[in-house]
């Protein structure tokens, strides 16, 4: 299938969009009307760009309020129809999108509305152009492609077929068995959009809140899966319409719109048990280390951080400026190394994480979709002592590397000198989540980045209440939840994730959750080595003695230590407790689950509002 993308879908003018839709590497483009009525250029011109960037015009569009009229409306109709196929003979496309009325007084007859549609075929056929009809969710009388199909149908006529979208058939909840019944040959076009499932109006959910397929919760891999079952062979488009996409970079949105596409069609060939496009998702186990690009003056703060924490060096870098640090099966690789990728990292963000190691079953077989999906490998330079251990970009510019849990032993005892003995520390066993801070804009390119690339399954989004706006997040986790990470992304300039966006300069991962089966325990230890602990109002305390019922000691054993407490439905129990941040750029957080699934988010509010104390109002203005 031919992939395209509609112009309405990207940001900035139509001259600027084509050479970002190429660069993605789409094949096609749907050229919108504002678009072009908005191009400082002749049709022609825009002719030329498409024939330079080797980018076909698959459809102009839209054409809508056509059929159903009567007398002089009518007659105005048609001859706007001839305009339009002049204006497509000059671009150099064939296809036009007609798109079902909604003026309600039109006649909505089918019949009435096949016997125009035919008239139009015929018209478009005399000069070699052909019309794709489709059916509005929210049109006046067709809202349904399967009465667009029987409309097509009943038009009889070679140069007249069906437009299909994704968005406009699944939020009217019409089966997506119905394609079964089409021809594919009939079939002339197809968007796909995704979206959030949002209970509102048709037409400004799809108008505002439309997504890339995989961003939203609409099942559009089922519907490629039925347009592969009948075997339609033609284009398949993103018709997206999103103010956030219209308003960020073009480049990003066009990129991950094919990586969507592409992760779309491969699902839905698996779904099939068909020969898939991509290599299988390399599983991921889990997190080996998280590596922190520092200084030397602030490595060395950041060293005496996790001293506190019951961290102990366990190893110095053979040949440079690195340690790892570890406490039970957590490594925490703190990078100082001049002329390095952690010291570019620093340059451009200040002291932060700069990349993970994932443990992941087949790490060629992770490069190799990582690359299908056009995501960048990483390479080290050769050098004494290196590894030069395999690695992927991540969103944001940091890496993940990819670690075979086979070689997990050699890769430390090859880099690394061994130091000290035990590294029980204080009791912290595994990396339970990371959470990473994006801005709002960036959201949907994470959550990408994760599914499509490793097989992740995404949560619903929740909405987070800072003290000073909304915070949106949402979940990836693997099937097995040996690894895990939350995305929150905001928009709202004074909440303290866009106080972290300003900071650091950017999105990343700003704080670390790690397990414990003590977490008491390991509370007490942390006030003796003068951990430097996120202190908890009373007023919480109070509340939730009173919302579960809490034993009064328990209660006071919790407030001593600054910790936090959430029962699931089942009353399976979530403990956690918080680090001051590091420069405002890093934090960790402590948890001990006893099967609860979830990551506290009744307490977000709590713990945000805590955090805010820290910082100065002012540099929130």
């Amino acid at each position: 299938m031919l992939t395209s993308i509609a112009t309405v879908s990207i940001s900035g003018a139509l001259g600027d969009k084509l050479p970002v839709v190429a660069k993605a590497g789409f094949d096609g483009v749907e050229i919108c009307e504002s678009d072009l009525v908005a191009f400082d250029g002749s049709p022609e011109d825009a002719r030329g760009m498409l024939a330079d960037l080797n980018l076909r015009c698959i459809a102009y569009q839209p054409f809508a309020d056509f059929e159903g009229l009567a007398g002089a409306r009518r007659q105005r109709a048609f001859d706007r129809a001839l305009r339009k196929f002049d204006l497509m003979a000059r671009l150099g496309t064939d296809l036009l999108l007609v798109s079902s009325s909604s003026v309600a007084e039109a006649n909505g007859d089918h019949a009435r509305i096949a016997d125009d549609l035919r008239e139009l075929g015929e018209r478009a056929a005399a000069r070699g152009l052909r019309i794709a009809y489709q059916a509005l969710s929210w049109g006046a009388h067709v809202s349904d492609h399967r009465d667009a199909w029987a409309i097509v149908t009943a038009a009889g006529h070679p140069a007249v077929g069906l437009a299909l979208n994704s968005f406009h058939s699944i939020a009217r909840s019409v089966p997506t068995d119905s394609i079964l019944t089409i021809d594919p040959a009939r079939i002339f076009l197809v968007q796909l959009a995704d979206a959030p499932m949002l209970e509102m109006n048709l037409r400004q959910w799809s108008r505002h809140y439309s997504n890339m397929p995989g961003q939203g919760d609409l099942p559009v891999t089922d519907y490629v899966a039925a347009l592969m079952r009948i075997g339609y062979q033609g284009p398949l488009s993103l018709e997206i319409f999103n103010d956030r996409f219209r308003a960020g970079s073009a480049g990003i949105v066009a990129r991950d719109g094919v990586r969507a596409l592409s992760a779309t069609c491969d699902a839905a060939e698996r779904a099939l048990g068909r020969q898939p496009r991509l290599p299988s998702f390399a599983a991921a186990h889990g997190v080996e280390f998280v590596e922190i690009a520092a200084s030397p003056e602030e490595a060395a703060q950041i060293e005496s951080m996790l001293g506190s924490l019951g961290f102990q060096l366990a190893g110095r870098h053979r040949n440079k400026a690195v340690n790892r640090w570890r406490q039970g099966d957590i490594n925490i690789v703190v990078n100082s190394q001049p002329n390095s990728f952690a010291q570019s990292y620093y340059l451009n963000y200040g002291a932060s994480v700069c990349a993970i190691g994932l443990l992941v079953d087949n790490v060629g077989r992770a490069r190799a979709r990582a690359r299908a999906l056009g995501i960048d490998d990483f390479e080290e330079e050769a050098g004494p002592g290196n590894l030069r251990l395999p690695a992927v970009r991540g969103v944001g510019g940091s890496l993940v590397y990819l670690i075979a849990k086979n070689e997990v032993e050699a890769l430390w005892d090859h880099e690394f000198e061994r130091m000290g003995g035990a590294t029980e520390g204080f009791g912290l066993r595994r990396f339970d989540h990371l959470a990473a801070t994006i801005a709002h804009e960036e959201f949907q390119s994470w959550l990408l980045y994760w599914t499509t690339l490793f097989g992740l399954t995404k949560t619903a989004r929740q909405d987070i209440f800072d003290p000073s706006g909304v915070v949106q997040s949402q979940v990836v986790e693997s099937p097995d939840g040996a690894f895990r990470m939350t995305l929150n992304g905001t928009d709202a300039s004074r909440t303290q994730a866009a106080h972290f966006l300003e900071n650091a300069l950017g999105g990343g991962i700003q704080h670390l959750a790690l397990a414990t089966d003590d977490i008491f325990a390991i509370a007490d230890s942390l006030a003796a080595a003068g951990a430097e602990i996120l202190q908890i109002p009373r007023n919480y305390y109070d509340d939730i003695a009173a919302r579960f019922g809490l034993d009064a000691a328990l209660v006071e054993r919790l407030a001593a230590r600054d910790i936090l407490y959430d029962e699931d439905v089942d009353g399976n129990v979530f403990l956690q407790m918080y680090t001051a941040a590091f420069d405002k750029r890093f934090f960790f957080e402590i948890v001990q689950r006893d099967g609860y699934a979830g990551y506290g988010a009744a307490n977000t509010h709590v713990r945000l509002t805590a955090q805010s104390r820290s910082v100065d109002l002012t540099e929130l203005l």
